[in-house]
Formats: structure tokens, C-alpha cells, sequence
């Protein structure tokens, strides 16, 4: 998929709506304020995720779009391990505690909790644009290497989902930043739907 600056700059601006919603859930979540950035997006061939993805050890939360258009594709978070780490700390107080352990069953039910608050409050915030509903299905977690995860995800959509739109992130608190991904697989329908809804939510401002 090859956008133009028009549809750059719409893709940020639902990007950005999305994470400060993120972000205003994740400070009540963690007590402490946190801000959530999208420096960049990307629109990608499915075909070509694999150059976009890390072999490090990340935790993985994949999300099924439901609502108004069914089985609209998936969502996905990824984590580094590091940034799940930092942020179950940061949820048990322990902000200085080691970051260089293996992720423990504390790390994965956090992870489960960030992404399904982070991916609840993005939907929404993308829902309330462009005006048509979008909900999470329960979460799934994969915690294995990045490249190694995302196959089993690809392999369940390939057959509906042509495009990816990568929402690289970063989050900043009283913490060091974090960094993490929202991958929003959409099928074919919702794609088209939602580049439809972002021209007409941008028309006003070209």
C-alpha cells in the first residue's frame, strides 16, 4: 500500500487521538501520569511485516476487530521484553527492580492488562472519528520471538488481510520511555472503510 502525504498525515492524526486515549487509561491504570506518542506510521504489504519485525523476545497481544464490520482483521501490541518488564514494575511500585530477568507470569498478566487498556481506549478513540463501532475480542498473548510470533498471526489472516498499519509508539512517564508497536490488521472491507472515513474526517482541514 502506497499512501500519499494526505493519507500520512490522516493515519498520524488517528494515530496520535488514539494513543493520548491510551495514554489517559494507562496513567489511571499505573498512578502516574504517562504519555503516549506515535512518531511514526506505516502501511505495509502483509507480505512484507517480516522486514519490520525484531527477533527480540516480545510480548505479543492480539486482539480480533469486532463491532459494525464482523471479523474486521486483528490488532496486535507488541512489546519488547524490556517494556513489559518496566511497566509490571512500575505497576508493583518497584521501578528500580531488575530489568534484565525473564518475563514471569507477574510480566504476562500485566502485558495482557497494558494491551487490552492500550487497544480498548485506541479502538475507541478510532471508533468515535470516523464514527462506526469497533470492538476488542478477549485478548490472546504470545510471548516468543517477535518474528516467530507474528507467523502464527499472519498465518490465521493472510487469506483476508492484504495491508498492515504499523502505529510505532512511545511512551513516556516519570520512568525511562518505553517503546512498543499497534498492529492493526484490517480485512479488505475495513480498510477501505477506514480510508473512506479518514479523507472525509480530513476533508474539512485540506
Amino acid at each position: 500500500m502506497e499512501l500519499d502525504p494526505f493519507q500520512k498525515d490522516a493515519l498520524a492524526e488517528l494515530g496520535n487521538i488514539g494513543a493520548a486515549h491510551a495514554a489517559t487509561s494507562l496513567s489511571q491504570m499505573l498512578m502516574s501520569p504517562i504519555e503516549m506518542t506515535v512518531p511514526e506510521v506505516q502501511a505495509i504489504d502483509i507480505a512484507d511485516l517480516h522486514k519490520y519485525i525484531s527477533n527480540e523476545i516480545t510480548a505479543m497481544v492480539v486482539f480480533q476487530i469486532q463491532g459494525e464490520i464482523a471479523d474486521g482483521g486483528y490488532v496486535v501490541v507488541s512489546m519488547p521484553r524490556e517494556t513489559v518488564i518496566q511497566l509490571t514494575n512500575q505497576m508493583l511500585g518497584t521501578v528500580d527492580a531488575d530489568l534484565d530477568r525473564e518475563i514471569n507470569e507477574m510480566d504476562q498478566s500485566a502485558a495482557i492488562e497494558i494491551g487490552n487498556i492500550m487497544i480498548s481506549a485506541f479502538l475507541d478513540a478510532t471508533a468515535e472519528l470516523l464514527g462506526i463501532v469497533m470492538l476488542p475480542s478477549p485478548p490472546a498473548l504470545a510471548i516468543d520471538m517477535a518474528h516467530a510470533a507474528f507467523e502464527s498471526v499472519v498465518a490465521q489472516v493472510a487469506s483476508d488481510v492484504n495491508d498492515v498499519l504499523i502505529f510505532n509508539t512511545e511512551l513516556t512517564s516519570e520512568a525511562p520511555p518505553v517503546y512498543g508497536s499497534i498492529y492493526m490488521l484490517p480485512n479488505t472491507e475495513l480498510t477501505q472503510q477506514l480510508f473512506l472515513m479518514l479523507e472525509r474526517m480530513m476533508e474539512p482541514l485540506s
